[in-house]
C-alpha cells in the first residue's frame, strides 16, 4: 500500500512540475501577404497575442523569421540579423505594438507552380514581464499557408 502510495505521489509531483514548465505567453500566428503589384515584395505577416498583459515582445533585438530549409516555397529577404545580441533589461526594454503584426519580407521562388503550398518556419523573439522583472528568448515553429498564382 506505502509503494502505490509513493508512486501516485510521484506521478501527481512529477506531472505537475512538467505543467509549469510548458507555460506559453504568447498565440503566435503567421500569414502569407502576396505582393500587391508584379515584382513588389512580398511578406510574412506575424502577429503576437498576449495570454499575460504584462508580458511584451522587446523591439531589439527584434523578432526574426527562420524559413524551414528544406521548404522549397519562398525566399527570406530580411536584412542580416545583428551578429550579437545586446542586454536587454525589462525596466528599459522598448516593446513592439502587438496590436500590429510584424512583417518580414519575402520573395516566392520563381520556380514554385501555381497553387497551394505549405511553408514551414520558426519564429524567434524576446520578451519580457515588468512585473516580475525577467525576459526570456521564445520561439515557436509556424506552418504557413501559400497560395502562388
Amino acid at each position: 500500500m506505502l509503494r502505490s502510495g509513493w508512486l501516485l505521489g510521484l506521478l501527481v509531483f512529477g506531472g505537475s512540475v512538467g505543467l509549469s514548465a510548458a507555460v506559453r505567453h504568447f498565440d503566435v500566428m503567421a500569414a502569407f501577404e502576396p505582393a500587391k503589384n508584379a515584382g513588389g515584395e512580398a511578406a510574412i505577416a506575424v502577429t503576437f497575442r498576449a495570454l499575460d498583459p504584462d508580458v511584451k515582445v522587446n523591439e531589439t533585438p527584434a523578432p526574426r523569421l527562420k524559413l524551414d530549409l528544406t521548404q522549397a516555397v519562398l525566399e527570406d529577404r530580411q536584412p542580416k540579423a545583428p551578429a550579437a545580441v545586446p542586454d536587454f533589461d525589462p525596466l528599459t526594454a522598448r516593446y513592439l505594438d502587438i496590436g500590429k503584426p510584424v512583417r518580414f519580407p519575402v520573395a516566392v521562388l520563381k520556380t514554385v507552380p501555381a497553387g497551394p503550398h505549405e511553408v514551414k518556419a520558426s519564429v524567434v523573439y524576446f520578451y519580457c514581464s515588468t512585473r516580475e522583472a525577467w525576459c526570456r528568448r521564445g520561439s515557436v515553429d509556424v506552418l504557413i499557408p501559400v497560395t502562388v498564382r
